[in-house]
């Protein structure tokens, strides 16, 4: 049989161009080509290619969570990133990074300690192994992950509560360890998905940190915004367009962030309370403080169980010493300072068994290695006592529900959280950074799926209600209904893929519809990913 034309296209633009393998699959879609492009120019070439051939195009980093959005309507090419992989340039005096999209946030972070500095993102909630890849592609080592490269239509998501469908550094210091997803995430990937760990609380997320951003539109066209100057305001904002909208708008290629010095000193403060208004008051008071808290989480295993809280501090040793101690005295009885976080820190990022097995109420949310549910020390390696699998391998992890509100309203949130479960005939652990309004529900991978979609469908109608609404009575009345909390299936096993929105609701669909039209006319790039079958 003679060689595909179409391929002979695609590979005059990029030669690492090659029919695709099962590895190359996204969430279950085989596409019929995949290619590696090493240079702008080649990336450039590569989406002219697959314009003219009115090919569907995913593009991908690591892979690390090509779980997360639905599954692609079409995919006729992947663009894997990886072999974008330079750092490009580091200015230290300015405090400012222009990398290649492929450049593993890992690897980043390595280059970025040289000079005492970090590009401050925190390891990302997401399945906790790696898909397979196909033998013909081009990944090299220090390269690695993400959804792949494109991203963050959500206009009016922000956040807190409008997080639901918007849209480094080394792990941070004291960490017990990434997770493999993490160090294998790119930023491109990182981009496309718009997540961000435990210290958003104090930098951001990654649409916060982003300065400049080059991208390939759909028809191969290289665009450019912002610049290496942080007060840059010049031109169009692509980089927070971009970010989150999971390669639906076009290829990221390269991007500019700036950066903050690492902290010569971390501490946690934890301290246990006994339920959900406890628990928010004690998230209240430490975020409330002078005490300048980089994050603050909370970890619950199961329904009924204590709150976990812990605040991360980050400075001089001596200032950090003397701010622990300070926030003991003001969380009260119980409160403890460690060097190193509870071993629960950041559990949808780091993968510790958190979920149960099947996710109803008593059988599960232990912790890994036999440990007794109080023990926060314990150390998370995804199995039970009796060896099963609580998290699964790679494309059986379990349900995992963004939820994002105004973050007063804790105590609501985690009640809602118990109705839709108990009336679900489930029990998730919940945890997250609750002072930034976003925290995550978690089943395990043998959870009926009819279960947890009546679970996901009992939240967001309760959130719809109003039921966790918490904003203050001096908050401006908005022109269209607010967007009191959201609920985002981030990453789900295929049953409960199939019977779910992972977006749900979305109030500014129209516009992102109108801003997809814009970028990618013919619809090709990433169809179906993102909210809305954008």
């Amino acid at each position: 049989m003679g060689a595909d034309p179409v391929l002979g296209v695609l590979a005059a633009a990029c030669p690492a161009a090659r029919p695709a393998e099962p590895g190359d699959e996204i969430a279950g879609v085989l596409p019929r080509f995949a290619a590696s492009p090493a240079s702008v120019a080649e990336a450039s070439a590569l989406l002219a290619a697959a314009a003219a051939q009115d090919l569907a195009v995913v593009p991908r980093g690591g892979g690390s969570k090509l779980g997360w959005g639905a599954p692609p309507r079409r995919c006729d090419l992947v663009v894997d990133t990886t072999a974008l992989d330079q750092v490009v340039e580091h200015a230290a005096d300015d405090l400012v990074a222009r990398v290649q999209a492929g450049v593993s946030v890992a690897r980043l972070g390595e280059v970025l300690a040289g000079a005492g500095q970090q590009l401050a993102l925190d390891p990302l909630p997401a399945p906790l192994t790696v898909p397979g890849r196909g033998a013909g592609s081009r990944a090299r080592a220090g390269s690695g992950a993400g959804a792949g490269s494109g991203a963050g239509l959500a206009a009016g998501a922000g956040r807190a509560a409008g997080e639901g469908a918007t849209a480094g550094s080394a792990p941070p210091s004291g960490a017990n360890g990434a997770a493999a997803e993490w160090l294998g995430a790119t930023v491109g990937g990182t981009l496309a998905t718009g997540a961000a760990g435990p210290r958003r609380l104090r930098y951001g997320t990654p649409r916060d940190l982003i300065i400049g951003i080059t991208v390939v539109r759909a028809d191969g066209t290289v665009a450019k915004s912002g610049g290496k100057v942080v007060k840059n305001v010049a031109g169009y904002d692509l980089g927070r367009l971009f970010t989150g909208s999971f390669g639906t708008l076009g290829l990221i290629v390269e991007a500019v962030f700036r950066l903050h010095p690492l902290p010569a000193s971390t501490m946690h403060v934890t301290v246990e309370c006994p339920g959900p208004d406890e628990a928010y008051r004690a998230v209240a008071a430490a975020a409330g403080s002078d005490l300048a808290p980089s994050a603050i989480e909370i970890d619950r295993v199961a329904q009924g169980a204590p709150v976990r809280v812990a605040v991360l501090l980050e400075g001089d040793p001596d200032g950090t010493a003397e701010r622990a101690g300070l926030l003991c005295s003001l969380l009260g009885e119980g409160a403890a300072v460690r060097p190193s976080p509870p071993a629960w820190w950041g559990w949808p990022a780091t993968g510790g068994a958190r979920a149960g097995a099947n996710g109803k109420p008593g059988d599960g949310n232990v912790l890994g290695g036999g440990s007794a549910p109080g023990d926060e020390n314990a150390p998370g390696d995804g199995t039970a006592p009796d060896g099963r699998n609580v998290l699964g391998g790679a494309g059986q992890t379990g349900t995992l529900v963004r939820i994002a509100f105004w973050a007063a309203g804790l105590p609501r949130v985690l009640r809602v959280i118990d109705a839709a479960a108990r009336a679900a005939g489930l029990d998730p652990a919940v945890g997250g950074s609750a002072a930034a309004g976003v925290i995550y529900a978690g089943t395990g991978p043998d959870a009926d799926p009819a279960a947890v979609a009546a679970f996901v469908a009992g939240l967001r109608a309760a959130l719809a209600r109003g039921d966790a609404d918490a904003r203050p009575t001096t908050a401006p009345v908005p022109d269209s209904p607010p967007v009191l909390a959201s609920a985002v299936v981030v990453h789900a096993p295929p049953g409960v893929r199939d019977l779910v929105d992972p977006w749900g609701p979305v109030p500014s669909l129209p516009l992102m519809r109108a801003v997809k039209d814009q970028f990618d006319p013919g619809h090709r790039m990433a169809p179906g990913r993102f909210a809305g079958g954008i």
